[in-house]
């Protein structure tokens, strides 16, 4: 398992909180959360449900203005949390097939979240 400074200097795109919601297309679609922090290659979310790094997920973010996009994204990395945690795990998700629209939105939300 990598620490958390190991995950950060690989990152090619500064992470921020943001005000998204993320939540995963389909069946599981009511299980959904707060974007813990949110770049413009990836978003860290809580889960519940266990995922395989490598699996791939369809997933929904809901912007600030309500607008969503649409997506598929790859679990990075997996971590188990403890029992008092918000969640069970806390997962690292990968963009895969962001537009150039989707890409402006993303930026446009990370650009007013900036401190």
């Amino acid at each position: 398992m990598t620490n958390d400074s190991d995950r950060q200097e690989r990152r090619r795109y500064p992470r921020l909180q943001a005000p998204v919601y993320c939540r995963p297309v389909g069946p599981l679609a009511a299980k959904g959360g707060q974007a813990i922090d949110l770049g413009l290659g990836g978003v860290r979310v809580y889960s519940d449900d266990p995922m395989e790094p490598g699996s791939r997920l369809e997933i929904e973010l809901r912007l600030p203005d309500e607008s969503t996009l649409t997506f598929l994204s790859e679990v990075v990395w997996l971590q188990e949390l403890q029992e008092s945690a918000p969640a069970s795990y806390d997962v690292g998700l990968q963009f895969l097939d962001l537009t150039p629209e989707d890409l402006e939105a993303l930026e446009s939300v990370l650009a007013r979240s900036e401190p």
